[in-house]
């Protein structure tokens, strides 16, 4: 295994989402408003059906990363909500990507059945593309802004249909061009 390092987080990773399981619903702040946000690190991760998504792909649109897994508490808990949130933020210019962390295809298809998702759920096999981000537990959400800077991060679970949450979501997007 080539990225040992990040078997080093794993009980960090076990116990954190533990005693951070019921965050309130904003984000945390995690930038002075004098900073400036830092660019997000690329990926490219392939889906269930092995299409691959760029995090570049997605530039001039607002995308939400979430970090997960299924053995995860907080991320069990919070994909119902996640999955509410995509069904009224899609078509928004706002794209949702839930990157899973060191599990197989075949654990998140049964995980899928319990907890449906149809939005785009990522394999990061050898927690190469985790390591690349400022994460600390699972689940940890950032939010991307259209320029490719992560604008926010949430460590922990949160109820992702919350307005509190979706309002500066949508207030990152692009405004549109006047006719």
């Amino acid at each position: 295994m080539k990225h040992l390092a990040w078997l080093a987080l794993l009980p960090g990773l076990l116990v954190a989402p533990v005693l951070m399981a019921d965050q309130p619903p904003e984000f945390e702040p995690t930038l002075k408003a004098a900073e400036p946000r830092p660019a997000a690190p690329d990926f490219a991760l392939a889906d269930m059906d092995g299409r691959v998504h760029r995090l570049s792909d997605y530039r001039g649109q607002v995308v939400i990363v979430n970090f997960w897994a299924t053995w995860c508490p907080p991320c069990r808990r919070e994909m119902p909500s996640m999955q509410r949130a995509w069904q009224e933020i899609r078509g928004q210019g706002i794209v949702m990507l839930a990157v899973n962390v060191g599990e197989t295809e075949d654990t998140v298809f049964q995980f899928m059945g319990d907890y449906p998702m149809d939005f785009p759920v990522l394999f990061d096999h050898d927690g190469s593309t985790s390591e690349a981000w400022p994460m600390l537990a699972l689940p940890t959400t950032f939010v991307i802004d259209p320029e490719g800077r992560i604008a926010y991060r949430a460590v922990g679970g949160r109820e992702w249909d919350d307005p509190r949450l979706l309002d500066p979501i949508r207030a990152l997007r692009r405004p549109s061009p006047a006719k």
